[in-house]
């Protein structure tokens, strides 16, 4: 594992939970960062569709990042995928899936951590939307929702699919020192793969890129300059 050299701006050393619930709000009202945020996590070079593909094959799935406070400190939610899952067993991601017939993507993602992670709904406010990002490798469109609850959730897994549920603080994910590069074979080519190290577990690829997104609106800048 090597480190990578950022440069980052984070206007509060440690955002209180309704100052992160403030700034969310405007935020999300407002432009998007969009693929300037996703860039900063986006593995180099990052694969795109396959000549040719019919994107009107794209499937559509829903993640919720729920933000709750701890000591008055806000932290996320995310899992880790079971083994079992192939491609991406073991990997650090949002609760969620892909949508049900008739349902909004607010719904879906609000459905898909209720059956993930037991999550209870009562009190959960939905803030907005990040953008949408593509995963070219499992052929999804992800639409990140971003919601909020006024205290700690008690959650567990609760589908095959999760191994587990990681409580993160947000000042984790702004900590420098989490932000790594690690040099990986992907068929055969080198990729350089920004991630966010917590404890053991290692986020990266979409969730990195949708935190990405997230971590911005709350007035941090990321920018890897390996």
């Amino acid at each position: 594992m090597q480190n990578a050299s950022f440069a980052f701006c984070i206007r509060h050393s440690a955002l209180l939970f309704r100052d992160t619930i403030d700034r969310l709000e405007a935020g999300l009202s407002a432009p998007l960062p969009g693929a300037a945020a996703h860039a900063i996590f986006s593995p180099r070079p990052r694969r795109d569709w396959p000549a040719g593909f019919n994107r009107a094959r794209i499937r559509h799935a829903a993640g919720l990042l729920l933000v709750f406070p701890v000591d008055d400190r806000p932290h996320i939610v995310l899992t880790v995928r079971a083994d079992a899952l192939g491609r991406h067993g073991g990997q650090v991601s949002l609760p969620g899936g892909v949508l049900d017939p008739g349902e909004t993507f607010e719904q879906a993602a609000l459905r898909e951590a209720h059956e993930e992670i037991a999550l209870p709904l009562d009190g959960v406010r939905v803030l907005g939307a990040l953008t949408p990002l593509d995963i070219p490798v499992s052929g999804f469109r992800l639409h990140p929702i971003v919601a909020s609850a006024a205290g700690r959730p008690a959650l567990t897994p609760a589908d095959a699919e999760v191994a587990r549920i990681l409580e993160v603080s947000v000042d984790e994910l702004l900590d420098p020192s989490r932000m790594q590069t690690a040099n990986r074979l992907h068929d055969g080519q080198a990729v350089a793969v920004p991630l966010l190290r917590v404890g053991n577990d290692e986020i990266w690829g979409a969730t990195a890129m949708v935190l990405a997104e997230f971590l911005v609106l709350l007035g941090w800048q990321g920018q890897s300059t390996k």
